[in-house]
């Protein structure tokens, strides 16, 4: 009975449970990886989500077409430029060129002032101001254009007194008519179907071949490639081919939905966004190999990609409107590749964009991919080593 009894284990010791404590605290430290993740990514959504994310986007860039300058006419644009939520910067003589400012994406509205606003205006004809907006995220546009029917029914009120004060009387001197442009019924799926095209490239591609090199070295068999007399740039393709396929299957999922239960209108070339996808999956790969050279195991690589989407998936357009973040959001954002090829996708898919017009988000992937390839192969030879 003695004896047992020395044997018996008390039900809980304070010394075995600070024990376990103790080593769990010395193992979290030495992964010093996943330590700073776990700080880093509730400090990325607390800043990003603090200061970056917008859902009322000001100061988006607008584009003027005048052919009346007029006093008037002035005084329009003077407030338009005053206010807070347009800003005019472009002026064009032509409607065609207003057409490529909207298709490349570079301004967001395009107003038209047309000849003889002042005198139609002056004898009571209520002349017609057109406002064209790039309606392909409806959320980036809605705002602005209610200010600005607020704005056209009041900024004349003031001019318009004394011989002419019975044009203000009444209804706004001045016909406001609103041209919501790609997206004329505001359907959300439009902007956001494309762009999940992206999204979801993204955070599997880079997940998967995360796992790579780090699969590798977890089952040994990093050796059996460093005896193949192979070289670190074709290691690295030869890993990134089979998921170009996968990739693939994917966008044509995509589509198919896109087609079929969203009915997304597909004005532009397919064929074009095929060949901007792969652009985008090798990126994609990229970044995952990348992060696999760098990783010490297959959690790391995992964290690494979800730590590198989630400013993606914010800073992109994506969720929230791009021109609504400030400028050093919209900095970073202009880094990443997927912000440009979801202006890619809907571009080709709602604007009906060529090559011409989507070269200039195009080459920006294509040097994110020189770079990060490089990386790659460098820190490849040494893990290696």
């Amino acid at each position: 009975m003695s004896l047992s009894g020395a044997n018996r284990r008390p039900p809980f010791s304070l010394a075995r449970f600070w024990a376990v404590v103790f080593k769990e605290f010395v193992q979290m430290m030495r992964d010093r990886l996943t330590f700073a993740m776990t700080l880093g990514i509730p400090l990325v959504q607390l800043i990003l989500f603090g200061f970056a994310i917008n859902s009322d986007p000001k100061h988006l860039s607008a584009a003027v077409v005048t052919a009346d300058n007029g006093p008037h006419g002035r005084t329009l644009l003077y407030a338009i430029q005053n206010s807070s939520y347009l800003d005019l910067v472009r002026r064009v003589d032509s409607e065609s060129e207003a057409n490529e400012l909207l298709e490349r994406g570079e301004v967001q509205f395009v107003i038209n002032i047309p000849v003889n606003f002042t005198h139609d205006l002056l004898k009571g004809d209520r002349p017609v101001i057109l406002l064209e907006a790039d309606a392909t995220d409806p959320a980036a546009t809605s705002n602005a254009i209610g200010s600005m029917r607020t704005l056209i029914n009041t900024v004349l009120q003031t001019d318009l007194r004394g011989p002419f004060d019975f044009l203000s009387s009444g209804d706004s001197p001045v016909d406001l008519r609103i041209h919501a442009r790609y997206n004329p019924e505001s359907i959300t799926q439009y902007n956001i179907v494309p762009g999940l095209m992206g999204v979801v490239l993204q955070m599997t591609m880079t997940v998967v071949t995360g796992l790579a090199i780090t699969r590798e070295l977890e089952r040994g068999t990093i050796e059996t490639l460093l005896a193949m007399p192979t070289r670190p740039i074709e290691v690295m393709t030869g890993k990134i081919i089979p998921y170009i396929l996968m990739g693939y299957i994917q966008v044509f999922l995509i589509l198919a939905a896109a087609y079929f239960l969203f009915h997304v209108p597909m004005a532009g070339s397919l064929f074009l966004l095929l060949g901007s996808a792969l652009v985008f999956i090798i990126a994609t790969l990229a970044v995952g190999i990348t992060f696999s050279t760098l990783a010490k195991n297959q959690l790391q690589a995992v964290q690494m990609g979800y730590f590198f989407f989630l400013p993606s998936l914010l800073l992109s357009g994506f969720m929230f409107p791009f021109r609504g973040m400030p400028h050093w959001a919209q900095t970073i954002g202009e880094l990443l590749p997927l912000t440009h090829f979801l202006r890619i996708a809907r571009g080709i898919l709602l604007k009906g964009n060529g090559l011409r017009e989507i070269i200039p988000q195009l080459w920006p992937i294509v040097l994110f991919i020189a770079v990060t390839m490089t990386v790659a192969v460098k820190r490849y030879r040494r893990t290696l080593d």
